[in-house]
């Protein structure tokens, strides 16, 4: 018996499996229930649908790279771009903990651009959460440029990271290192007056 304050970790840890084995486009709420071992109705309380469970996957990942921050960083000598560079790699190491069932859900949102697009507000708001996790402000205009921007270097680099195999990820580290030099870049290019001070 799962103790009701474990239900939702449970629930979601469930669900990933069953899509890493079954595929997350083919998978429904009955198969999840039945892989956790619970109640429809009680995993429906929890998760009315796919789309929760996706939420509430995206949230956990979050919250994975913000355990592993340590505010004795905050003052290092590091830039911002490898601060971010460090972020996004610990997102990584996350996501391969379910790496069949994200690369399942990747496939099925390809061939379904209404689910895909229903979820990418709540991409955009983890990657302002990356921001702030590397100590760089997601505040204002700038702010709201630069969230932007990161979502577009954290895509391209995950086109790499679902066909890299190896061991050490060192093909998606050159192309997140590759990616972040030129959003530096393309900031540098913004006129001062859109840029927002970093935090040093």
């Amino acid at each position: 018996m799962v103790r009701k304050a474990d239900r939702p970790k449970h629930i979601l840890n469930c669900a990933m499996d069953a899509a890493a084995a079954q595929g997350w486009a083919s998978l429904t709420l009955r198969d999840i229930s039945s892989a956790a071992e619970m109640s429809l109705a009680n995993v429906h309380a929890l998760y009315p649908t796919k789309h929760h469970i996706l939420r509430a996957f995206i949230r956990a990942v979050d919250a994975a790279v913000l355990a592993g921050d340590d505010p004795a960083n905050d003052d290092n000598d590091e830039s911002p771009r490898d601060r971010l560079f460090d972020v996004l790699m610990r997102r990584f190491d996350a996501l391969n903990e379910h790496r069949n069932a994200v690369l399942s859900i990747m496939d099925a949102h390809a061939c379904d651009p209404f689910a895909a697009l229903a979820l990418a507000p709540r991409i955009l708001c983890s990657m302002g959460v990356m921001l702030e996790a590397a100590n760089i402000s997601a505040n204002g205009l700038s702010g709201a440029i630069r969230t932007k921007g990161l979502l577009a270097v954290w895509v391209a680099t995950l086109r790499v990271w679902r066909k890299d195999d190896s061991a050490d990820m060192a093909p998606t580290m050159a192309a997140l290192d590759r990616n972040l030099k030129r959003a530096e870049a393309l900031e540098r290019r913004l006129p001062k007056s859109r840029r927002q001070k970093r935090a040093a």
